[in-house]
């Protein structure tokens, strides 16, 4: 009913209003008069009670609402947006448009470039924006999704929403060539003994409690957020890294480092692209969801062993 009294147009001057925190500013990015905006700004007001904007000075400051409302404000307008442009019909070779993915750097290694290189071929007008995954991810999943066009995560972390399983993978170590202590195998005791390089996010979950199952309590040396990282931090140490095996493999040649199984049986993991229900009828979502499952198919559901043994002297 509320919905029904407002003028969605607001959403939009609400918006420059509170990032430029500037009545002439706001006016001239969404092509409104100073007086226009004076006018929606006072509107505004009214609706909310509240100042929004409080001159301190010669400048605007927000007010507690106002700075609660930026964020909120941000993902309406971009919710809306995709709301908006939502179609029946969606013609790739075509249409010029930009989706957006939440993904670690992993993905975007391992998936991700050859996603972006089939759109480049079949799509040229089509963007890909790849944007890291927050540490909020489960904490708040259906926001993050409503402002995004997928979610690239393995299962396991989130549920209930709409997915397309893309490809499999599986975990394994590094560690560096010159490692003075391990041979072409770890122990279980090298996992409690040996210092560790980490990806330390709250949602990678799974395989750090399979360690905590198996009794094992990883000596954290280094921690770090991306993934690419990992194997140079390990080379020419004594640190070891648990590692998605596909990625090892790309990885690898490009540090002092190899690849060595875990000496306990891992979780699989299976990549999907998830995504908020509002997209599931959308024509270009479903384009999306159709070229990344093709994409993740050629990729290959199996993964053979990518250990190497140490090289001979």
């Amino acid at each position: 009913m509320i919905l029904a009294r407002l003028d969605l147009n607001l959403v939009v001057a609400l918006r420059a209003l509170l990032e430029e925190r500037n009545v002439t500013r706001a006016g001239q990015r969404v092509g409104l008069s100073q007086p226009a905006m004076s006018a929606a700004l006072a509107r505004l007001r009214r609706h909310f009670d509240d100042d929004l904007l409080a001159r301190v000075g010669g400048h605007y400051e927000l007010t507690a609402l106002g700075q609660v409302l930026l964020n909120r404000t941000s993902t309406a307008y971009d919710v809306l947006e995709r709301l908006f442009t939502s179609q029946a019909e969606f013609d790739p070779a075509k249409e010029t448009r930009e989706f957006k993915l939440i993904t670690s750097d992993y993905a975007v290694a391992v998936f991700g470039a050859e996603l972006a290189r089939v759109v480049h071929e079949e799509a040229p007008g089509i963007r890909l924006r790849f944007t890291q995954t927050p540490p909020t991810v489960v904490d708040d999943t259906a926001t993050l999704l409503s402002t995004a066009d997928g979610l690239l995560m393995p299962h396991g972390i989130i549920s209930d929403f709409p997915a397309t399983d893309l490809y499999d993978d599986r975990w394994v170590f590094l560690v560096s060539d010159d490692h003075p202590s391990v041979e072409d195998r770890l122990t279980r005791e090298d996992l409690s003994r040996l210092p560790w390089v980490t990806y330390q996010r709250t949602y990678d979950a799974p395989a750090v409690r399979r360690l905590g199952m198996l009794g094992i309590e990883p000596r954290v040396e280094v921690s770090v957020d991306s993934f690419q990282l990992l194997p140079l931090l390990v080379a020419g140490t004594r640190r070891i890294a648990l590692v998605q095996a596909r990625l090892a493999r790309l990885l690898a040649p490009l540090a002092a480092v190899r690849v060595v199984e875990p000496p306990y049986e891992t979780i699989p993991l299976r990549e999907a692209l998830w995504w908020h229900p509002v997209h599931t009828h959308d024509a270009a979502h479903i384009w999306l969801r159709e070229t990344s499952a093709r994409v993740g198919r050629r990729l290959g559901t199996g993964l053979k062993g990518t250990a190497s043994r140490k090289p001979a002297e």
